[in-house]
């Protein structure tokens, strides 16, 4: 008798995928996406030279939505979006883009995202997990007032370090100008792409969106300069945590408010207590309360005194002995850049000043960690 034996899920593909391949990319699946994780050098020699010279990382998985108002002005889309998030969107002038927050109505995070105002339009990038829950959510809440489109058809990469406006500036004149969050139309090569002065490295860099069709000869051009290498996702999480950013689902998901995620500066002024646009978003009265009374926890940085890398949900104690666990790793690794383990996770406020001792529990053995500030590497913005 013949057996059904179930397929696994078929993974998506990036309009970059024959280039990694090409490369020696060493694919894994990463958000329902056939991804690398690194290239030949390793994950070591790829995080280096991304803070010594420039990196290049498909992030084509993640999802780009175009918010367009249907009376055609863009302050309309801005006041719609402020209705799911705490940022001040109005703010956002034309050519820049802000982070922000789709919150819950517990003051949870829904999602992390960039917002930039492309002057008759607002321009979405969402984590890659996300995209399909954000699209609805959108749909929801806002397809009175906008239209939402989902750009399907475009990759996006990150060039990201030290001499990424140098090589970009081969190709693109304009680069150099640009500011840290400044984001608009460009062009490549002679390709019409989006670009921003931004990523998720903590290094100077731009995240370039552009249309599939030229995507392969876009990011063939960049890699043509010996300054720079294609980069996995090893080193995007090694890198991105040496900075102190944030993964999706990991140090912030539905459970963390802004305030608990030590992301209260992205909420602007005119959205808290007496602004001008107080509220209005989900979880308002749980982040408004925790904006002027503090919260319980707090997302913090730690520096395990040992060798041994601390990882992702290792309970954190008070003390060698005690217990009950007061916290959790989220995010734990080797920093190359420091050539020595870091982490991230949440504790007490009554435990979360820098310098305090806890413990982890790794494999039934109690680790003591630092409490420290974050980032562990200082970024590099060009503001």
């Amino acid at each position: 008798m013949a057996t059904h034996v179930s397929e696994a899920p078929t993974l998506q593909r990036t309009p970059l995928h024959a280039l990694h391949l090409a490369r020696g990319g060493k694919m894994a699946p990463f958000a329902g996406y056939d991804m690398p994780v690194q290239y030949a050098p390793g994950v070591l020699k790829e995080h280096l030279h991304t803070r010594a010279a420039a990196g290049l990382f498909d992030v084509s998985h993640m999802g780009q939505i175009a918010l367009r108002p249907k009376s055609g002005k863009v302050e309309d889309a801005a006041l719609a979006l402020e209705r799911l998030v705490p940022q001040d969107i109005v703010a956002i002038a034309p050519g820049r883009q802000r982070y922000a927050l789709c919150t819950n109505a517990c003051g949870g995070l829904l999602d992390d995202l960039m917002v930039a105002n492309f002057g008759d339009h607002l321009f979405l990038v969402v984590n890659g997990a996300c995209k399909v829950a954000d699209e609805a959510h959108l749909r929801k809440h806002l397809a009175d007032t906008c239209s939402i489109d989902v750009l399907a058809d475009r990759a996006l990469v990150a060039l990201q370090g030290p001499k990424a406006a140098t090589v970009l500036a081969r190709v693109c004149p304009e680069a150099p100008g640009m500011k840290f969050m400044d984001a608009g139309s460009q062009q490549i090569d002679g390709v019409s792409c989006f670009v921003s002065r931004s990523g998720y490295t903590g290094e100077d860099g731009f995240e370039i969106s552009i249309p599939a069709a030229q995507a392969e000869a876009v990011v063939s051009a960049l890699l043509d300069d010996p300054d720079v290498m294609p980069i996995g996702l090893g080193a995007r999480d090694s890198l991105r945590l040496e900075a102190g950013l944030c993964l999706y689902g990991h140090d912030i998901d539905t459970t963390t408010t802004p305030v608990e995620a030590a992301l209260e500066w992205s909420v602007q002024k005119s959205r808290r207590g007496v602004g001008a646009r107080a509220g209005g978003f989900p979880g308002a009265d749980v982040i408004l309360f925790q904006l002027e009374q503090g919260a319980a926890r707090r997302r913090v940085g730690l520096l395990p005194e040992g060798r041994a890398p601390v990882r992702q949900g290792a309970p954190l104690f008070a003390d060698a002995n005690s217990a009950d666990p007061i916290g959790a790793v989220t995010s734990g690794g080797f920093a190359p850049s420091l050539n020595a383990p870091v982490a991230m996770g949440y504790l007490p406020t009554t435990h979360a000043a820098v310098g305090g001792l806890v413990f982890a529990d790794v494999r039934g053995q109690r680790l003591p960690l630092r409490v420290s500030a974050m980032p562990f590497v200082p970024h590099n913005y060009k503001r």
